[in-house]
């Protein structure tokens, strides 16, 4: 048992290290790609919870992660790419690493959506390795479930699992690069 677990978290740590290299898609397809997967996102959940409209409408900005994946057998993680919005402009692309332990088996896919009450919150999201501690904690999108929530440290957390099964019972924590969408200016 101890071998599987060795490989497991070996395979883990890889995982996230070659996953995690580059914030940003290079290509513009891969851009466009998760410029559409984000607005589905969005779509999606205000489709299944229109309370959260509250959130796209007070909040100084928001990170769209459109498709995380997770697994685990013990030892856990997840990896997934976003973009981040600022007044509802989008000002640059996010990634999160999530490592868990315990009590986890299985696999799913999930969106998350974080809004920022202000700009020092989201300022805050962009500084190099923003992580979540084991306490904060997501909201999960049912009918009704955003009208009864707040922030708490600037922040309300939300996710839908899209896709699998996980018996989840772990601590662990999430951890968020960012990069600032490059502008490119027309010479004349």
């Amino acid at each position: 048992m101890k071998t599987i677990e060795i490989s497991l978290i070996c395979f883990f740590a890889s995982m996230l290290m070659v996953c995690g290299c580059e914030v940003a898609p290079k290509e513009p397809e891969g851009k466009a790609s998760l410029a559409s997967k984000a607005d589905e996102a969005i779509a999606i959940m205000k489709a299944k919870d229109k309370s959260i409209q509250k959130f796209f409408d007070k909040s100084y900005g928001y990170a769209v992660l459109p498709k995380v994946f997770k697994v685990a057998l013990l030892a856990g993680g997840a990896y997934g790419k976003g973009e981040v919005y600022e007044q509802g402009t989008m000002v640059g692309y996010c990634d999160i690493t999530q490592l868990s332990g315990g009590l986890s088996v299985g696999g799913e896919f999930f969106r998350e959506i974080i809004f920022f009450r202000d700009k020092k919150d989201l300022d805050k999201f962009k500084t190099d390795e923003y992580a979540f501690s084991a306490q904060v904690t997501g909201v999960a999108i049912v009918w009704g479930a955003a009208a009864k929530t707040d922030y708490k440290d600037g922040m309300a957390v939300f996710i839908m699992t899209d896709a699998g099964v996980m018996v989840d019972a772990s601590l662990g924590g999430q951890k968020f690069n960012y990069e600032q969408k490059v502008v490119l200016k027309k010479v004349q």
